[in-house]
């Protein structure tokens, strides 16, 4: 698989990057540590242009590849993996549903705006007893001359203490499928709960939000009635993508500051990279790195052709999360315990690596739908 990236996917990477070393890293800490939603941060990144990459120029995107979007997304994550999952969610899960179907109030109001980072918005899926089982969603729509009168509990919802709209996959009166509605999160019944306290991508804030005959108009229905289920699968391959490059990111700033370490400590009289032992760890780190990189693109350039690309998302999403979490705990072994000190970043990298385990699918999921991929 030969990757040579053009020009413009190497300045998109180059861009972001600069960003990163300049703006990110040396906050990252801080935000982890004070669970801060990173607001100016946030700003930053829409003004460089990353929520509306994916997007055609006539709806105010740049148009750009899914490649060049999945090297934007590594990079974001190797200073911060709460800033890339807030700004990710943001430019996929959180606006897509929004460019498809939303009409020009919607258009002009909030997607225009979220764009531009100036209005966050994010996606309610997940409820406390439908997680990987998305059919067994209960949060209702209610149909009414007016419209809809919605009413459910939804969890794990990324931005959802900062966000100003929501899409919400629920259930209508006269559809076995799920529906997708646009929903403000000023109208009167949404309830916004505490922050959920998470192992790792701590500044990327979530909380469980309640709907409580939150009542909608027609035009708040996006798409067709029953339609939510099949309009999500149509970006659940890009979905996993993103997820494989977040963990790509993280796994790349763990593996850069072990590297450094190695280099600059001494024991025995020399440094600790001159060791086989430890040399052994960072070959087997940067062939899971190399390798995951590769498959990530190969599926990102299956995408940008819309070549199918189902079992191949699942491959890449499955194996870099995997490999994310086996990198960021070697690189820790190689600190030995200042890897378990909050004074060096491997701990953090360590705790955020395994948020890419479960988004866009766990491990178990993955592999029984690539057995089936495999006509088992």
């Amino acid at each position: 698989m030969d990757f040579e990236l053009t020009d413009i996917q190497k300045q998109i990477q180059l861009t972001f990057r600069d960003f990163v070393d300049r703006k990110v890293i040396a906050v990252a800490g801080k935000l982890d540590e004070e669970k801060l939603f990173p607001l100016d941060l946030f700003k930053e990144i829409g003004n460089l242009g990353f929520f509306g990459m994916r997007y055609p120029e006539a709806s105010g995107g740049s148009g750009l590849d899914i490649v060049s979007y999945t090297l934007a997304v590594i990079e974001i994550a190797r200073g911060s993996l709460s800033l890339a999952a807030s700004c990710t969610m943001q430019s996929l899960m959180g606006t897509y549903f929004l460019y498809r179907f939303g009409d020009q109030e919607i258009t002009e109001t909030y997607f225009n705006e979220a764009l531009k980072g100036n209005k966050i918005g994010g996606i309610c899926m997940t409820e406390p007893n439908a997680g990987s089982d998305l059919m067994a969603i209960k949060t209702m729509a209610k149909t009414t001359e007016e419209g809809f009168v919605l009413t459910g509990q939804k969890t794990w919802v990324t931005s959802a203490p900062v966000a100003d709209f929501f899409t919400v996959l629920a259930r209508t009166d006269n559809h076995e499928q799920l529906s997708i509605f646009f929903v403000p999160a000023h109208l009167a019944g949404v309830m916004v709960g505490k922050s959920i306290e998470k192992m790792g991508a701590r500044a990327s804030v979530t909380s469980e939000v309640a709907f409580d005959e939150v009542r909608l108009p027609k035009n708040y229905l996006l798409g067709e009635i029953g339609g939510g289920t099949k309009c999500l699968k149509e970006i659940l391959a890009e979905i996993r993508i993103m997820t494989a490059a977040l963990a790509i990111g993280v796994a790349t700033a763990a593996y850069e500051e072990a590297l450094k370490y190695a280099n600059e400590r001494i024991q025995f009289g020399k440094p600790i990279g001159k060791f086989q032992a430890v040399q052994l760890k960072f070959a087997d780190m940067w062939v899971k790195l190399e390798t995951a990189k590769h498959y990530v693109l190969y599926a990102a350039t299956l995408s940008d052709k819309n070549l199918p690309r189902q079992k191949e998302a699942m491959i890449a999403k499955l194996y870099a999360s995997e490999s994310a979490v086996s990198i960021c705990d070697e690189a820790s072994r190689v600190l030995a315990s200042y890897g378990y000190a909050v004074e060096y970043n491997i701990e953090r990298y360590l705790r955020d690596s395994r948020f890419t385990l479960i988004g866009g699918g766990t491990s178990e999921i993955l592999k029984i739908n690539i057995a089936k991929e495999l006509g088992l």
